[in-house]
């Protein structure tokens, strides 16, 4: 790591790769990770990503993203991700990710909870891992990009509302880093780790949003978390739940409680099916209802679900033969850093992209595969807003600000997570946040 940048970012999922990639070659880039490179939510995602099938789909896809997010959505940000879809899928193909595709060649799409259609684009059951592996073998090969892994951020550098870098620690040796840059880009993703039962790699603790917060820069909607209603029970604790992709009831697969009857309609939206199985399990007494994927043709899983299959082996289940037990989980963030649809945010030459933003395209509850679009459609339009509006900023006002910061003050990173943590539970519980 040097001291000095044009452009830091921070998180190394789909967000802060993208915005890697689009950003001009003649800039010095930083782009850090907590982990390595697989630790992100990115790589996680099983379900796919969302396109507009055509000018005739504009209207439904909009209406689904507006009813699922409770009509609290951004409108323009809705309407710039959804006119924009085809055009990140197809730049996406470009790069060489491999989407599934129908026998004459072209695109196939699933269906998940929330949408009136099929219009979701998928890799097996690994998107997420098919596209940041993709754009990794991009910005890796990339000369002006350094990428230090195992390294978390501590703080910003920033002085009278503006930005000049931040402060890290590598997560092997504890050395304490300053890093200068004209414009930082927080991509840093969600929060589950700070809950018991989530999703999300254990790793992403929100200290962005944490961070925000510690220094005034504005942050919306901090409460609204949104709850995946079906990840693979387990009695052990401590673990990431394993998610079994929305698409699953997409393709037909339906939820039974103790006896086995169906009891909901599971296409609705998440917090819609996630209500109904609580429900159902305080009605039954049980931890658990079940997924029985028996309704879907054994090729088709196969052939679109093997990491499921293959997981829910491991744990002692043949899908082709019974039902699977499942359960409610933390698994996405809808609030966070508040920003604009060029990810500026309310502090100068900071800006904010991914899970780890709010532009209020999801309003109260995320659609379903509308994540890895709104992260790579988003970076990509701060790295254009960057790279329009460059400008430097003077080397002595930016030591200055840091001249305000006493390395000894870091000299404690877990102690200072762990402060973030409840820093970040306490705006959760008095449910901070202005957009409404």
């Amino acid at each position: 790591m040097k001291e000095q940048y044009d452009v830091i970012i921070v998180g190394a999922g789909v967000a802060g790769l993208n915005c890697a990639l689009h950003l001009p070659r003649d800039k010095q880039i930083l782009l850090i990770c907590k982990g390595n490179a697989e630790k992100s939510d990115s790589y996680l995602a099983q379900g796919g990503i969302c396109r507009m099938q055509g000018e005739e789909d504009f209207e439904s896809y909009f209406a689904d993203t507006m009813r699922a997010g409770h009509s609290e959505n951004n409108p323009a940000a809705v309407e710039c991700m959804v006119k924009s879809s085809p055009q990140i899928i197809d730049e996406l193909l470009a790069l060489g990710v491999e989407f599934a595709t129908k026998p004459d060649g072209t695109l196939d799409a699933t269906r998940e909870g929330g949408h009136s259609q099929n219009r979701i684009c998928f890799h097996k059951d690994c998107t997420g891992k098919e596209i940041t592996s993709c754009l990794m073998r991009h910005v890796s090969a990339l000369q002006n990009v350094d990428i230090c892994t195992d390294t978390t951020m501590l703080d910003i550098i920033s002085d009278n509302n503006e930005c000049f870098g931040i402060v890290a620690a590598d997560n092997a040796s504890g050395k304490i880093y300053k890093a200068f840059a004209d414009y930082t880009v927080f991509a840093c993703g969600g929060i589950g780790g700070i809950f018991s039962h989530s999703t999300n790699f254990r790793l992403l603790t929100g200290d962005g949003v944490a961070i925000a917060l510690k220094r005034g820069v504005a942050v919306d909607n901090i409460s609204y978390i949104q709850i995946h209603p079906t990840t693979l029970y387990t009695a052990r604790e401590g673990e990431r739940c394993f998610l079994i992709s929305e698409s699953v009831r997409g393709e037909g697969a339906v939820l039974r409680d103790k006896n086995f009857n169906r009891f909901c309609d599971e296409l609705q939206p998440r917090d819609v099916v996630t209500a109904e199985i609580l429900k159902q399990m305080k009605k039954d007494g049980t931890k658990h209802v079940w997924l029985d994927m028996r309704p879907i043709d054994p090729e088709e899983v196969k052939t679109h679900f093997p990491c499921i299959v293959e997981q829910c082996k491991k744990e002692g289940y043949d899908v082709f033969k019974e039902c699977i037990p499942v359960v409610p989980a933390q698994h996405y963030f809808m609030g966070g850093i508040r920003s604009g649809l060029d990810g500026r945010t309310t502090m100068q030459r900071l800006y904010a992209v991914g899970e780890t933003c709010c532009n209020g395209v999801h309003g109260a509850n995320r659609l379903a595969s509308n994540s890895l679009l709104e992260s790579l459609l988003f970076a990509k339009r701060a790295a254009a807003d960057i790279a329009e509006n460059y400008s430097a900023v003077k080397r002595l006002h930016a030591e200055y600000a840091a001249d305000k910061l006493v390395l000894s003050d870091y000299s404690d990173p877990k102690g200072l997570l762990e402060e973030y943590k409840n820093l970040l539970l306490a705006a959760i519980a008095e449910g901070k946040g202005e957009l409404k």
